[in-house]
């Protein structure tokens, strides 16, 4: 079981490698350390947005009304 979880860590962490590596890639010769941390942060941002949604951690426009006292 350990392997296998272990194997799934490694394989996100190459993933993870192999697309900052294409964002890097995308970005001018001239980027700032500012620039790419924003880009990554983004990025990151995404994939939580992501992984929340694909989970099932959402909630409706009304709900999130209702939840800030905003509803009618």
């Amino acid at each position: 079981m350990l392997s296998e979880e272990l194997e799934v860590i490694v394989m996100q962490d190459v993933t993870i490698k192999a697309n900052a590596h294409a964002l890097i890639d995308q970005l001018p010769e001239n980027v700032s350390w500012s620039q790419l941390a924003y880009h990554v942060e983004v990025r990151a941002s995404i994939e939580r947005g992501l992984d929340d949604a694909n989970t099932g951690r959402v909630h409706t426009t009304d709900e999130v009304k209702k939840r800030l006292g905003l509803t009618d």
